[in-house]
């Protein structure tokens, strides 16, 4: 149930770039301006994941109650935004806000499923990104299967989805694998973690591995409309074919999940990462190739992009204090997000000049993360 409401509560993650297309034809979007939008949320996420970092409230209340509450709010600040698309500033503001919201959502799902599973983390986490992924790929489902309707539908679709989740997460309530609350909050708690060297080390791998996977989910309706357009299809296909490359992604999560358990969390995050890292520098170079081989790619990239996330997120949780888990959790999402912000800001503003060699900067990601997981060993970590 709880990988259920994270499916549905990330839905309003990438609500507005589902409908991208149409606000581009109906306000005047522009690549950039998407790129601005997609940063409040990330903006957002970052701030409220450093809240619940700094000041342990992650830990402090009860981690379904702040799930419900946060997804509650962010389909409310998702609706607003209908309202409030003409304002540049107001627009970003509610974006930020569902930003916020989200940090709710993600990390305190990552700690209630390891206090209902916590036997089982690599596989449960596996489910759990794998459904972040698919709520991430819903809002274009949404805008395909609703294509004669305006394009607030999608948004107001997404909002309820995350009503639901709050509901489902708010009679589940909490597993009893955890350490109960303490009732205060410390400042800056999740920080102790970096005195694991295990952890320091999964946590630049996941550094590199959020560079890299964030810019790509904001390509990807761009790359794909580019394929789609030499092969002379309808624009529909758009949206349902920009939720197969990012949907795609639960398939890596789960099979990541079940072959960690065969091989171990880290050596499935080199095999994402190293995938990944490979396509980052190929793609560009087989740009004019069949679109359909292309399309096939990015499908392939999708699955390999976001397979390491629950591994990562399994390691850390395995090498950091119980008791400021969801702390040091939230610390480490709170600095990875903010390393999305340079590069989904970079791959949108030099899109329009560079095209398919954009690509590129998003290179530093997967090799930077290899690079440090490579320097730790299987036997040197502790596994869920």
């Amino acid at each position: 149930m709880i990988v259920i409401a994270q499916l549905l509560g990330t839905s309003l993650w990438f609500s507005v770039n589902g409908v991208a297309l149409n606000l581009m034809q109906s306000v005047g979007l522009t690549e950039a301006g998407l790129g601005h939008l997609t940063l409040a949320v990330q903006l957002g996420f970052i701030s409220g994941t450093l809240l619940l970092a700094t000041t342990g409230l992650a830990d402090h209340f009860r981690a379904s109650r702040v799930f419900a509450v946060s997804a509650c709010f962010g389909a409310l600040t998702n609706v607003l935004f209908i309202y409030a698309v003409d304002s540049t500033s107001g627009a970003l503001l509610l974006r930020f806000l569902t930003g916020l919201s989200l940090a709710g959502v993600y990390p305190l799902g990552m700690k209630l499923v390891i206090s209902w599973t916590p036997q089982y983390a690599g596989t449960a986490l596996g489910w759990l990104v794998g459904m972040l992924t698919l709520g991430i790929a819903t809002p274009h489902l949404l805008r395909a299967v609703t294509p004669g309707l305006d394009w607030h539908v999608p948004l107001m679709l997404a909002s309820l989805l995350a009503v639901l989740a709050a509901a489902i997460i708010y009679l589940l309530g909490e597993g009893r694998q955890l350490p109960a609350s303490t009732g205060r909050g410390f400042p800056f708690r999740g920080l102790a973690a970096w005195r694991d060297k295990g952890f320091r080390q999964v946590s630049l791998g996941y550094f590199g591995h959020c560079w890299e996977l964030y810019a790509f989910w904001t390509l990807v309706p761009i790359l794909v409309t580019r394929e789609v357009l030499r092969l002379d299809a309808s624009p529909g296909w758009v949206s349902w074919m920009a939720f197969v490359v990012v949907a795609s992604g639960m398939l890596g999560c789960v099979l990541g999940g079940y072959f960690s358990r065969v091989c171990g969390s880290l050596t499935v995050a080199r095999v994402s990462l190293g995938g990944s890292g490979a396509l980052c520098i190929f793609y560009p170079w087989i740009g004019e190739l069949s679109p359909v081989l292309l399309l096939f790619l990015l499908v392939l990239w999708g699955i390999l992009v976001v397979a390491d996330s629950p591994q990562f997120s399994a390691l850390a949780s395995a090498n950091a204090p119980r008791e400021h888990l969801g702390s040091a959790l939230a610390m480490m999402n709170s600095i990875g997000f903010a390393l999305t912000l340079p590069s989904i800001a970079m791959v949108m503003a030099l899109w329009p000049s560079l095209q398919l060699w954009v690509i590129y900067l998003l290179l530093p990601g997967p090799l930077v993360g290899f690079w440090a997981i490579t320097r730790v060993m299987q036997k040197d970590l502790k596994e869920l």
